[in-house]
């Protein structure tokens, strides 16, 4: 069973939870395949229930000491435009869709998205395109990224923008 693990990092993303787990979007990733949805909800308040996925087998935490094996069980990540998750992503060598948050101000998490996806690296869209990308996404154009130290470059980059 083909699965998509979701993941907001350690912020709260509630827009991402709820757009992922609606009725058309769990009829989209059940059409491409996947039957089984993990969400990392973080400091969110939306909580889906299987009520609320019934085509999918649904998962769904806040966090974990590690998230290494959701992203080696997953065939797609949906995520944050974080650069720790996007990095964590790219570097278990899974295709990813980043979902840019774009109600933040100063939100420079849509320029290491755009970055990364004009590298081929990943897709990336906003939660009211979601429903179009996940219909249209063709993942085999997507590159691997050969990230050298992350941890490195994900505190170097927080740093850089203030974030630290």
């Amino acid at each position: 069973m083909k699965t998509v693990f979701v993941t907001v990092g350690t912020t709260s993303f509630d827009e991402l939870i709820e757009s992922v787990t609606s009725s058309e979007n769990v009829q989209v990733l059940k059409a491409r395949g996947y039957g089984r949805l993990v969400l990392q909800v973080g400091r969110g308040n939306v909580l889906p229930t299987a009520d609320a996925c019934p085509h999918v087998k649904l998962e769904v935490f806040r966090f974990k000491n590690s998230i290494e094996e959701e992203f080696k069980q997953a065939d797609l990540v949906i995520s944050h435009a974080g650069s720790g998750s996007c990095l964590e992503a790219l570097g278990a060598d899974k295709p990813l869709l980043v979902v840019v948050n774009d109600k933040l101000m100063n939100n420079h998490q849509i320029e290491l998205a755009m970055q990364l996806h004009m590298d081929s690296h990943l897709l990336y869209c906003t939660c009211s395109t979601l429903e179009e990308t996940l219909k249209t996404m063709d993942l085999s154009g997507l590159r691997r990224f050969s990230p050298g130290q992350p941890k490195l470059f994900a505190n170097f980059l927080d740093k850089a923008l203030g974030l630290e």
